[in-house]
């Protein structure tokens, strides 16, 4: 059986795609060395970053190979001028063709957008013919949209996003939030398909590093129940100073998805927290493995 659910875990985590920040980007030599070619590498906008900073990096890894998919926060864009631009560099100045559309991590909008939804009913992007719009997914909820805790704004938003779906020429997906315990995601799946949304879903996952930093991310990211599974672990004065490695939660998803066809999803998102050589080299080993 053990090796049966090594074979799930290879099909389930081959053709990841990963995160990067403008900052890995310049500090790294080569991704060519790391990353297999023609990985889809979404490249972050934190809240303080530039577009000038945004665009170059974006070039760099579209020249090198890859499929790049830059986020796109809405309450950073001040109005419908200022996103056509982005939109426009992104793609005349680094061959983009695709983004994530998010609500961006500000407290409040800077202009005229406060949602992915605003973003969509821009218009801009069919314009601009992009060819793949991705949008976020909460398994553990948001508190930024839903701050009594409750599911019913993500997921009035996730239904609208759906009948935009059915009408878009656009290729779409799910990209989640970081979380560590496959039932947790399991059950979001199950809610979500209950309320009728079948898009794709890019699972997120948190990729090997240090125990501490990954409860720090967790805590600024609002990650809820799931985080338990790093707390038992810091309790573990044997585990504490040991990597954590997101092995048994991809397991079990593999699983799950190897009994049932219709498991939705469609391919693992690293978020790798403890560097990119170090996720990449922890995935080359277990397939090859």
């Amino acid at each position: 059986m053990g090796t049966m659910i090594n074979t799930y875990l290879k099909d389930f985590i081959s053709g990841y795609s990963i995160e990067v920040i403008p900052k890995t980007v310049a500090k790294t030599e080569s991704f060519g060395d790391i990353l297999p070619k023609s990985t889809r590498v979404y490249l972050a906008h934190l809240q303080d970053a530039d577009i000038t900073e945004m665009v170059p990096a974006a070039k760099r890894l579209n020249d090198e190979g890859f499929t790049v998919m830059p986020h796109i926060p809405a309450r950073v864009i001040k109005n419908k001028a200022m996103l056509g631009d982005w939109l426009s560099m992104y793609q005349n100045e680094a061959g983009v063709d695709e983004a994530l559309l998010i609500a961006g991590g500000s407290p409040k909008p800077i202009g005229d957008y406060d949602s992915s939804i605003k973003l969509i009913e821009s218009g801009l992007f069919d314009l601009a013919g992009f060819k793949r719009l991705h949008i976020a997914g909460h398994p553990e909820g948001n508190k930024d949209i839903d701050p009594d805790g409750e599911i019913k704004n993500v997921s009035e938003a996730l239904s609208w996003k759906q009948e935009f779906s059915k009408r878009t020429d656009a290729e779409m997906a799910i990209a989640t939030q970081f979380c560590f315990d496959a039932n947790v995601v399991k059950k979001w799946m199950d809610d979500i398909k209950d309320d009728g949304i079948d898009i794709p879903i890019h699972i997120g996952i948190a990729g090997p590093a240090k125990l501490q930093t990954l409860l720090k991310f967790s805590i600024e990211c609002g990650i809820g129940s799931s985080m338990k599974v790093l707390t038992r672990r810091a309790k573990d004065i044997t585990k504490l100073l040991l990597p954590y490695e997101p092995t048994q939660v991809l397991k079990e998803l593999a699983e799950y998805k190897a009994k049932d066809p219709k498991f939705n999803i469609e391919q693992v998102h690293f978020f790798p927290f403890g560097g990119v050589k170090q996720t990449s080299d922890w995935v080359r080993e277990i397939l090859n493995d």
